[in-house]
């Protein structure tokens, strides 16, 4: 039995989506991409980066194309670069929304 199906997406499960549309990464990667593009904002430990990887495998959001040792090497799936865009989406609108909102305010 899986877990609940994944409504909200965290802003560190939407850069774990982003850096994957450039490719086949490991964990380990994708972590260092986020801290980069971030410039050290956003940064994925271990525990956080780990159980978003599960969700989104169990999810079918990412799939595992092959191991290296240790190292698991996933890609976005249809599915996650359909989640990219809604999510993208929906904060393109969200500051949009805001602002309309401060220009109504003024």
């Amino acid at each position: 039995m899986g877990s609940k199906r994944i409504e909200v997406v965290s802003e560190s499960m939407f850069y774990t989506l982003m850096a994957f549309l450039h490719g086949e990464y490991s964990g380990v990667e994708i972590a260092s991409m986020v801290e980069k593009l971030t410039k050290g904002r956003v940064r994925l430990g271990p525990a956080t980066l780990y159980t978003i990887l599960g969700r989104f495998e169990e999810e079918q959001i990412l799939m595992e194309t092959r191991t290296e040792g240790r190292k698991r090497i996933y890609r976005i799936t249809d599915k996650g670069i359909q989640m990219y865009h809604d999510e993208h989406e929906r904060l393109a609108q969200c500051l949009a929304d805001a602002a309309t909102w401060e220009e109504e305010s003024k």
